[in-house]
């Protein structure tokens, strides 16, 4: 059984949790897409782990992790995190893995990054975390990027400073300082070393564990809303964090994906600028940040928060072919009196959207319409079945699929493994 998991809202959705749970019955956790830009958290055992761009499954051992060639990663961030894997009692040699063809993210895709998005005009910020992600995405693009396997050649300092002279001269158009060749290639040295043999084919890895009848987990970074296609553009990420984007960035064929999971936050988040229909700028959108602990495990940055939109999860559902949903922190939204459902956005002129726009214009008319269902003003932390929630938070989960489509197959009802509650997945 080979699965899919994406986020199916802006990201933060509870993924890493989700993957840490369905990572028990996988031989093989993969990264289709993204970068370090991403944060998935996992708390087990009573202990927070952060990670960043090593896949989560990196928390089993004897789990095959692989980072594919659809990810860009930033060489030096990742030996540092695989430092802090080793530093926490898990040993990646032998069972994690980096495709030859994953693009690199280097020091002036960092530079960058910040210098096109301080030249941009106030409305037209990305909110960029200044990771280099774009820029990397950018070179592959356009066919001037370095790739892991360039790691290996003889020849790589000079690659290195061909690169180095081109960004140079983007960066001074741009008003900033250019980036030092030779500074740069003394920090790759050791972690070009270090990260040497971890790279390898993982398209014949992946068919061959594929074929060798092993169960093979794909995991997304950011979300169905910061696809560079179907998201909330130019508001995006740069890949596709779609389902997708799991083939293309892995090598494994479409006709090898079995299921696709969705996760969802029982409420919606949102990090940076762009569109957020449901936000909230009250007390009620104060107590789900505090409550949900809503700051970037990459960029510490305050979350946009606001109500569940189901406009987004059905749209999500349809453009990622969804078979089961993961919906995480319910627990959250255990002191509201009432909770709301967006059902749709209705436009000035009263026309009403059941499906999310391409133009973000015509959003910006638009007002949510709300469902509002009665609340259940009990703990959920502690329950450990489904028939044992309040019956006002069953009868909020079961409105949302009805409005969204789709199965229950996992429901989280806080940070810990232990909170995760199987529902028919």
């Amino acid at each position: 059984m080979n699965t899919v998991l994406v986020g199916a809202q802006w990201g933060d959705e509870g993924k890493g949790k989700v993957i840490d749970f369905l990572t028990a019955e996988s031989d093989a956790v993969v990264r289709f897409q993204g970068g370090s830009n991403a944060g998935h958290t996992v708390v087990a055992g009573g202990r927070k782990y952060v990670l960043h761009i090593v896949p989560s499954g990196i928390l089993h051992e004897g789990k095959i992790c692989v980072i594919g060639n659809g990810v860009v990663m930033d060489p030096a961030a990742l030996a540092d995190e695989l430092e802090a894997v080793r530093g926490w009692g898990y040993t990646p040699e032998g069972r994690f893995f980096i495709s030859e063809r994953a693009h690199l993210v280097m020091p002036w895709h960092r530079a960058l990054d910040k210098a096109d998005e301080a030249a941009r005009p106030g409305g037209s910020k990305i909110g960029t975390t200044g990771r280099g992600i774009g820029p990397a995405y950018s070179a592959k693009v356009g066919r001037e990027g370095l790739r892991a396997g360039d790691l290996l050649k003889p020849d790589f300092p000079d690659l290195v400073r061909a690169c180095v002279e081109a960004a140079n001269r983007k960066l001074r158009a741009l008003g900033a300082d250019g980036v030092d060749a030779d500074e740069i290639l003394a920090g790759l040295v050791p972690v070009a070393a270090a990260l040497k043999p971890f790279v390898t084919d993982t398209v014949s890895l992946l068919h061959g564990l594929a074929e060798g009848g092993k169960d093979i987990l794909l995991e997304g970074a950011q979300a169905t809303m910061l696809d560079i296609d179907f998201g909330t553009y130019p508001f995006v990420t740069s890949s596709n964090p779609t389902a997708g984007g799991a083939c293309t960035g892995t090598g494994l064929s479409p006709r090898q994906i079995d299921r696709v999971v969705g996760v969802l936050k029982l409420y919606t988040t949102r990090v940076g600028e762009g569109p957020f229909p449901t936000e909230l700028t009250d007390a009620d959108g104060e107590t789900l940040r505090r409550r949900g602990g809503e700051f970037g495990a990459t960029t510490g940055r305050p979350r946009r928060c606001g109500w569940f939109d189901a406009v987004v999860a059905r749209y999500a559902r349809r453009i990622n072919g969804v078979d089961f949903w993961a919906m995480t922190k319910l627990d959250v939204l255990d002191e509201f009196d009432t909770v709301k459902i967006c059902t749709g956005y209705r436009r000035d002129d009263g026309f009403t959207y059941d499906t999310f726009p391409a133009d973000l214009s015509a959003l910006a008319r638009c007002t949510p319409v709300y469902e509002e269902l009665p609340g259940w003003k009990t703990p959920t932390s502690a329950v450990t079945s489904y028939d044992a929630l309040p019956e006002n938070a069953r009868r909020y989960v079961e409105r949302i699929l009805e409005i969204v489509g789709g199965k229950l197959g996992v429901l989280s009802v806080g940070p810990a493994r232990e909170t995760t509650l199987r529902t028919g997945i």
